[in-house]
């Protein structure tokens, strides 16, 4: 499937006339519990020519293939995927640390791992996890009949959320007693 997946994002470069500067895997390959029917979750950053940034005409941001059965492949621009990035995307911030990555170029998602944490807020990763963990929960695990995946997906976010929240209290108990240390 990596040639495959290598094959399509070169398709998707020549075909838009993009260079992508990132490609991985999301979603449950990514997070080590892919079941038999799961599909490949390809994500993708990309960069258009530079006279299309310079344009005052409006552009898409983002590419997506049709899905299939074995495949779900898009992407966003990277002007896109820059001003997630300020807004701590929580889905943008799983993307640059996939254990699986099919394309890495030009050291680009080098580069934003490295300012990561200077960039990500606690606060709105944890809004983002609680809202798909409750949505989760509200949509997912209410019949009487519930595949084993659909815990993992709510569980992976309830326990992001509480990593989260518990980092977020920690940081503040520090901050509150060094405060008191200065007074």
């Amino acid at each position: 499937m990596t040639e495959l997946i290598q094959q399509e994002i070169t398709n998707i470069e020549q075909k838009n006339q993009v260079q992508v500067l990132y490609a991985c895997e999301s979603g449950s390959r990514a997070w080590g519990f892919a079941s038999p029917d799961s599909d490949y979750d390809v994500r993708f950053i990309y960069m258009q020519p530079r006279e299309n940034y310079l344009s005052i005409r409006e552009r898409k941001d983002v590419i997506e293939l049709p899905i299939n059965q074995d495949l779900d492949i898009n992407g966003w621009d990277i002007r896109k995927a820059l001003q997630l990035f300020l807004k701590s995307n929580g889905p943008l911030y799983e993307w640059l640390q996939s254990p699986i990555v099919y394309k890495e170029e030009t050291g680009f998602a080098e580069e934003l791992r490295r300012l990561m944490p200077d960039y990500f807020s606690l606060r709105a990763g944890c809004h983002h996890y609680y809202s798909m963990a409750r949505n989760s929960f509200e949509n997912d695990l209410q019949s009487d009949l519930v595949k084993l995946k659909k815990y993992f997906y709510s569980l992976r976010p309830a326990l992001a959320c509480m990593w989260k929240f518990a980092h977020l209290s920690l940081t503040s108990k520090h901050c509150n007693e060094t405060i008191i240390q200065w007074a």
